[in-house]
């Protein structure tokens, strides 16, 4: 009976030794969530990506024109990209007049031959006749520029390399205060004033080859061809015929210059 009673005693006492460490074992595994609950406390801060993404949603259409042409002499201050960037931003109509242009040169296979943001630009003197340093023209007068683009495209790059656009559409009072005729090539967006993009091409290199490409195929497409000082030239869609420093195809580049 006393080795019963002895037995019971030490199985008693063994069950209580066991109780900590049972109930330690639960305390331990609670803190485990706890930790882990803390941790998904930092998930929401990547949120804020497509705030920062939709903030600029209005600029993409600046830089869709998938060229990285660099800036060349012989454009005119307050027309270069960051003061497109500028008039882009300041009106919505400035925005949608360019997409819709884009698209129309898109819809005719030229919108990669110029930055579109480039055909924008209005004169040199825009500042002198106090007009605006970028327009888009009239949608009337996009079908004129097509054709332009088109041998600029075929002819004029494969032969000088990438070109910027330095002056194009000019409405009628910028057209008059640069001393254009009224039925001016820039009056009517017919006439694109260039540069080649490389500082390589040298003035003779571009009335050579540029004078070639004009006399192979420029009646096909009823280009006109003029030249300025430097590398600056003039090319529209208006009439076939070539002029010199009196309006004369007889003093043009390409019948003078050897």
């Amino acid at each position: 009976m006393q080795k019963l009673i002895a037995g019971a005693a030490f199985a008693a006492t063994l069950s209580l030794t066991l109780v900590p460490a049972t109930a330690t074992a639960p305390v331990a595994s609670a803190q485990l969530p706890t930790a882990s609950v803390a941790q998904p406390q930092a998930v929401p801060m990547p949120v804020q990506a497509p705030v920062t993404a939709s903030a600029t949603t209005a600029a993409v259409p600046i830089h869709v024109d998938n060229h990285s042409h660099d800036e060349v002499p012989n454009v005119a201050p307050g027309q270069a990209r960051a003061d497109f960037n500028a008039w882009l931003a300041r009106a919505p109509e400035n925005r949608e007049a360019v997409r819709a242009f884009r698209a129309h040169l898109r819809a005719n296979g030229v919108d990669d031959v110029v930055p579109v943001w480039q055909l924008v630009r209005t004169s040199s003197s825009w500042r002198d006749c106090a007009a605006g340093r970028f327009e888009v023209a009239p949608r009337d007068k996009w079908d004129n520029i097509v054709k332009t683009l088109a041998f600029i495209k075929t002819d004029v790059i494969p032969a000088v390399g990438p070109v910027q656009a330095v002056s194009g559409y000019r409405n009628e009072d910028l057209n008059r205060c640069s001393n254009g005729a009224p039925a001016s090539a820039h009056r009517n967006f017919f006439a694109l004033d260039l540069v080649p993009v490389s500082a390589d091409v040298s003035r003779g290199e571009l009335i050579r080859e540029v004078c070639a490409a004009h006399a192979r195929d420029g009646r096909s497409y009823a280009t006109g061809l003029g030249f300025y000082s430097g590398v600056r030239f003039h090319i529209d869609s208006s009439g076939f015929r070539r002029w010199g420093p009196n309006g004369s195809g007889a003093t043009s580049p390409c019948v003078t210059y050897s």
